[in-house]
């Protein structure tokens, strides 16, 4: 069973599908199979995977609402991993969702039916909390949150954290932290360093330790409509992103040694507490 794993942040600009697709793209260089479903209507994660978003025969919308089969929906992204791209077209699914009994488990059963043949499954939210982060939280093992170290993003923090409680309260208690991501981190700048022990002191072990800084040719990678481990592997936000999949798998491997049947622990640290 894949490892189902949600980059969630209800605020913006945190580097949350940079991380979606480069962490998707590190983990398929990794040799993992590796499914991105871009759950955001603006496509940024399609775009960024060498995908036109506004040529899709059928998008995530398809999948969701009109049970267009996987196999119809999905594409290889350049040439690392596979993609359930998304468009514009998918804000009509959060108003279709809203209509059905499992409003907020439809990605769910979407996914129970493909992800055997997948060891990860990286889900980009939209910046807001709508059905369809809904629906990512209630599919997924765990969350991973990318976190720019400045004042704005470490309020909305307490928000999401919120959030989860509330998932695992509505039908997915075993939800997990799978860890915060320091993103954008200038190490020169004092505010980031701040923030930066501030999360190591509150959260301790569920903050990587890799960390994602800022830098030029990650930043230019989704213009290209590449990865960036294909724009320019020697650079560092390259490095950062394959130093994370590493992690990041041995996390998993440790979870799944804790419970052999293959769910998250359950425990304080999983919890956020």
């Amino acid at each position: 069973m894949a490892r189902r794993i949600a980059i969630a942040n209800q605020k913006g600009g945190v580097g949350k599908t940079t991380t979606s697709v480069n962490l998707a793209a590190a983990l398929g260089a990794a040799r993992f199979r590796t499914l991105l479903v871009d759950l955001d209507p603006q496509g940024n994660a399609t775009m960024g995977s060498g995908v036109d978003k506004d040529a899709l025969d059928a998008s995530a919308l398809e999948w969701l609402t009109e049970d267009a089969p996987f196999s119809e929906v999905a594409c290889r992204a350049a040439g690392l991993f596979q993609l359930v791209p998304a468009n514009g077209d998918l804000t009509a699914a959060e108003v279709a969702l809203l209509s059905t009994e499992d409003r907020s488990t439809r990605l769910r059963s979407r996914l129970d039916e493909a992800d055997s043949a997948f060891d990860f499954v990286i889900i980009d939210c939209p910046p807001s909390l709508n059905v369809l982060t809904l629906n990512a939280l209630m599919a997924s093992h765990g969350v991973l949150i990318p976190m720019q170290c400045e004042y704005y993003p470490l309020e909305g923090l307490t928000a999401l954290l919120l959030t989860i409680r509330g998932v695992r309260q509505r039908g997915n208690p075993k939800l997990a932290i799978e860890g915060i991501l320091r993103t954008m981190y200038d190490p020169r700048n004092r505010l980031s360093r701040d923030v930066s022990r501030q999360l190591l002191k509150h959260f301790s072990n569920q903050v990587f330790r890799t960390v994602i800084p800022r830098n030029v040719r990650l930043a230019e990678a989704p213009s290209h409509g590449l990865p960036v481990i294909q724009y320019d592997a020697a650079c560092t936000g390259a490095r950062a992103y394959l130093a994370l999949a590493a992690e990041l798998q041995k996390r998993v491997a440790a979870h799944r040694a804790q419970t052999p049947n293959g769910g998250p622990p359950h425990t304080e640290a999983a919890n956020g507490h």
